[in-house]
């Protein structure tokens, strides 16, 4: 790199201050280096900046529970909220491979397992950050699956409108896609598109960086300087995130979405807005309004009409597409021969959930670029690629946090191509049932109270069970 070109900005987040600060010096010439040692300061640094970080390498065991790795879990799925499409390198001596995978299904773009070769992992972020993410995500929805042509006919159903779109869909879905394309297809599309992440910026600072400020309106506030509104004029303005927007700052967002009207911070002359909003989430809205952290007055302003992006496994044949679009961009970034599919992985990448949408099966595509040029991959070779780790747990295994156990129930089903309610719970019980009678040797009465049930409720569910799968009822002797 020429000593004066800019260095690319490298978030580095590991609790450990020798390891932190060796892997520092030895990058310095090709990064300039951020350093955090927890999820918080990261996410905090990374807010901070005036240009969010190129790259991040990412230890996944982060106090306060350094040798578990669902802080590193959480700030990569954290980070890829600020910048969706960031290249993200696991480095941790929780190297095992179901943790690989699992970050990998989360958005991160490769993972490394300590201790490693210092020269490995700057080769590493050289490859991540060699490859153009903006022009993979190109410009057209890429399927033709009745879920992506039901997707379209709403982006051309609703992009001449002036009213507020709310964009709905998982994480790595591709909701900033949508939001471009309603833009492009409306009659502002000559006219400014804005987007902002409403998760990138410190609370205190989205009010001023939305609506502009006055000069000595805050400390640091040197000179009077216009908000995205102002900014967007009568084009689009784009809000990623929106249900992290501050409550208190809701209201005014509410009164621009009604009237045109806000102010700057540090003025009381009324400016107004003709700028069309369109905003997006991965949160479910509605029970953030429930549960009180977000206005249902904004809500039903803000989902005048609703899109929802969907996730990739409703979209069947679409993977393949998809894989064909960006193993096409990626060969050619890399100058390589693109690779091939095996019958038996080409079968085995249809019956993959992708639980990490389109974000995970591109940056499968860019592993399988590097590791497989010009080859065939076999089943055996994608596999490896992929999240397979086992579903939920259950019984006193279960999370006593209602959210927490949400979340893995909304990992599960993202997991799985296929769900059944009925089918899931009847299994659980029958086989809790079977085990339970296993133990106390066909005891009805010691494995209900094993159970925690009363005798006649267990034999009321042996016979419901033995009903639904054709076989004799329970012997209540």
């Amino acid at each position: 790199m020429p000593e004066n070109a800019e260095k690319p900005c490298l978030l580095l987040v590991d609790d450990d201050p020798l390891i932190a600060e060796t892997l520092a010096y030895y990058l310095r010439s090709d990064f300039e280096v951020l350093l955090a040692a927890s999820r918080g300061e990261a996410l905090d640094k990374a807010r901070r900046r005036p240009k969010l970080p190129a790259a991040a390498l990412v230890d996944l065991g982060l106090p306060p529970t350094p040798h578990r790795p669902d802080e590193g879990f959480a700030l990569v799925g954290e980070l890829l909220a600020l910048a969706p499409w960031l290249p993200i390198v696991i480095l941790s001596g929780q190297g095992d491979e179901a943790n690989a995978r699992h970050a990998r299904a989360l958005g991160a773009a490769d993972f490394i397992a300590k201790p490693a070769d210092p020269e490995l992992i700057r080769q590493t972020l050289r490859r991540v950050l060699s490859y153009d993410a903006t022009a993979a995500h190109g410009m057209e929805l890429v399927g033709r699956s009745p879920a992506i042509e039901k997707l379209r006919t709403q982006l051309r159903q609703y992009a001449g409108s002036p009213f507020p779109v709310l964009i709905e869909g998982e994480s790595g879905s591709g909701k900033e896609l949508a939001a471009d394309a309603l833009h492009r297809l409306s009659e502002r599309a000559s006219r400014p598109y804005l987007a902002l992440n409403c998760a990138a910026i410190p609370p205190s600072l989205v009010e001023p960086t939305l609506f502009g400020h006055a000069k000595g309106a805050f400390t640091g506030a040197v000179g009077p300087r216009a908000g995205y509104f102002e900014e967007a004029g009568e084009g689009t303005l784009f809000l990623d995130e929106i249900g992290e927007l501050p409550l208190e700052l809701q209201p005014k967002l509410l009164r621009v979405l009604e009237n045109g009207a806000y102010q700057r911070v540090g003025e009381t002359q009324q400016r107004m807005s003709k700028a069309r909003v369109i905003a997006a989430t991965n949160r479910d809205l509605k029970r953030e309004v429930r549960e009180g952290r977000f206005r249902a007055d904004l809500y039903h302003r803000l989902s005048v009409f609703t899109i929802n992006v969907p996730p990739l496994r409703e979209m069947a044949d679409d993977r393949l597409l998809l894989l064909e679009h960006f193993r096409n961009i990626y060969s050619r970034q890399s100058a390589v021969a693109p690779f091939a599919l095996s019958p038996a992985a080409e079968a085995r990448w249809l019956g993959y959930a992708f639980p990490g949408n389109v974000r995970e099966l591109r940056n499968i595509v860019i592993r399988l670029i590097a590791r497989h040029p010009g080859r065939s991959v076999s089943g055996e070779d994608l596999e490896a690629e992929l999240d397979t780790a086992p579903g939920m747990p259950s019984g006193n295994n279960l999370p006593r946090d209602d959210d927490e156990l949400a979340g893995l129930a909304l990992r599960h089903l993202r997991e799985t191509s296929r769900f059944s309610l009925d089918d899931t719970l009847n299994r659980w019980e029958a086989a809790y049932i079977a085990a339970a009678q296993q133990l106390t040797h066909g005891n009805v009465s010691q494995a209900a109270k094993l159970l925690g049930v009363n005798r006649t409720t267990l034999y009321n569910r042996m016979e419901v069970l033995a009903r639904a799968h054709g076989g004799p009822a329970a012997d209540r002797r």
